[in-house]
C-alpha cells in the first residue's frame, strides 16, 4: 500500500513562490511516474506536471516556465517548485503516484494566491 502526504501549500501574494512536497511510503518509488494535479473550485482536476522514472518531465501549458517538478528517490519525495504565482493558480494541489497501472493519491494541499 502506498500513502502520499503533501505539504507546503499556503497563502501567497501574486508573484510569490512556494515549494510543494509529497512524501511517499512503500517500496518501488523509483520506478513510479509521479505527478502533481490541481483542482480549483468548480473545475475538474487537471494535470500540472509529471516526471517519469527516467526523469522525463512534462507540464501543462499554463505553468511552463513557472513550475518545476523534481524527485528525490532516496527520500521517496516529489517536489513542485511554483514561481511567479497567479491568482488563477489557486487550487488544491494533489500528488499522484502511478505504478503498474495503479494510481495513488494524496489528500491535497491548498494553494491560495491573492492579487
Amino acid at each position: 500500500q502506498v500513502q502520499l502526504v503533501e505539504s507546503g501549500g499556503g497563502l501567497v501574494q501574486a508573484g510569490g513562490s512556494l515549494r510543494l512536497s509529497c512524501a511517499a511510503s512503500g517500496s518501488l518509488f523509483s520506478i513510479a511516474t509521479l505527478g502533481w494535479y490541481r483542482q480549483a473550485p468548480g473545475k475538474q482536476r487537471e494535470l500540472v506536471a509529471a516526471i517519469t522514472a527516467g526523469y522525463t518531465t512534462n507540464y501543462a501549458d499554463s505553468v511552463k516556465g513557472r513550475f518545476t517538478i523534481s524527485r528525490d528517490n532516496a527520500k521517496n519525495t516529489v517536489y513542485l517548485q511554483v514561481n511567479s504565482l497567479k491568482p488563477e493558480d489557486t487550487a488544491v494541489y494533489y500528488c499522484n503516484l502511478r505504478r503498474f497501472g495503479v494510481d495513488y493519491w494524496g489528500k491535497g494541499t491548498l494553494v491560495t494566491v491573492s492579487s
